[in-house]
């Protein structure tokens, strides 16, 4: 089962950081959210899953998009990639966090699935063509 998610933008001033400061807007990061139209990507991911409610709920499109987007940049292998977002609150943001958390959002065999529901051909389609992210 999966649950639209109507606001897949967080800005960085709203992601919760519990030791206190907010995060640059300027990170590439940050930046690179801005870029995607996480409205679309969810519309289409959604129409990937079944509406019956017994199964457990999927991770969104965010977060399972931005984890594989991190990977592709940042060459980590899929135990890396949870550890790497585990410990950088820019990253968590990336994946649609609404604030810090210690533990990992997600096991490291579920970046498989991530892969198998988008696809290599929808995942290219959804990365900017600017390779910085940055927008300039």
């Amino acid at each position: 089962m999966y649950a639209n998610n109507v606001d897949q933008q967080i800005l960085p001033e709203d992601f919760f950081l519990p030791f206190g400061g907010r995060l640059s807007e300027n990170n590439r990061w940050a930046q690179l959210s801005y870029l995607i139209a996480w409205r679309r990507v969810e519309q289409e991911y959604s129409k990937k899953f079944s509406q019956d409610v017994r199964g457990g709920r999927a991770v969104s499109v965010r977060m399972a998009l931005g984890a594989l987007m991190i990977q592709e940049r940042e060459g980590f292998s899929d135990r890396h990639l949870v550890h790497h977002i585990t410990e950088n609150p820019y990253l968590q943001y990336f994946i649609g966090l609404e604030g810090y958390q210690e533990e990992p959002p997600f096991a490291p065999s579920l970046l498989t699935h991530f892969r198998k529901r988008l696809g290599p051909c929808e995942f290219r389609s959804n990365r900017p063509s600017n390779p910085t992210g940055t927008g300039q």
